[in-house]
């Protein structure tokens, strides 16, 4: 029986970053397909009661700087709790994901590890076209079809009927991945995904 994930991320979720290759590796070993959906998550927010990030209280502020100390260490990951382009606008680089995605899953996916690395590793601006196009290159993905894709209305209507539909399958968080109807938030509840689609 054919087994399919979907992957819910906002392009530049610390969590997706943190997640990102051991969901993919879980998938992998499952022999599970994803399908990579990068969406809005400021209008998932808007819907489900999420505040952005300056708009929260300081105390769940100051834990999510401990959260984000605690987990690279615990992965292994190298991390900046402070990137130089953070907060920064995902909606550009999550087209790219989307432009990639209409081609080849395994290339977004790839892609969108690629950027998430970007930001939360490498001080990278995912918003600027000139700094994508390099990620994309380095992925040895073609940088010019691309950026063709991502600025094509099927790039943004894609982008707008996949928050719509996140939202309508009460996804609240990046990232979340949902396996037969089944909703799991947080790279943290990758664990409980794994069992599940171990049965």
């Amino acid at each position: 029986m054919a087994r399919f994930v979907d992957y819910y991320l906002a392009a530049s979720s610390p969590y997706a970053y943190l997640g990102h290759d051991r969901f993919v590796a879980i998938a992998n070993r499952h022999g599970a397909t994803i399908n990579v959906k990068a969406v809005d998550f400021g209008k998932v927010f808007a819907a489900s009661g999420g505040l952005p990030l300056k708009q929260r209280a300081p105390q769940r502020q100051a834990y999510r700087m401990t959260e984000l100390e605690r987990w690279p260490k615990f992965l292994g990951l190298s991390l900046n709790r402070q990137p130089k382009f953070f907060p920064v606008s995902g909606d550009l680089a999550s087209k790219w994901i989307l432009a990639a995605s209409m081609h080849d899953m395994a290339d977004a996916l790839k892609l969108a590890g690629a950027i998430l690395r970007a930001v939360w590793a490498e001080e990278r601006n995912i918003a600027d076209a000139a700094t994508l196009a390099t990620i994309a290159q380095e992925q040895a993905l073609d940088p010019k079809a691309l950026a063709a894709g991502a600025q094509a209305p099927d790039a943004t209507a894609s982008y707008d009927a996949l928050t719509q539909e996140a939202i309508e399958r009460q996804v609240f968080g990046a990232p979340t991945y949902i396996y037969r109807d089944e909703l799991f938030w947080g790279q943290d509840r990758l664990d409980f995904l794994d069992r599940e689609m171990a049965k």
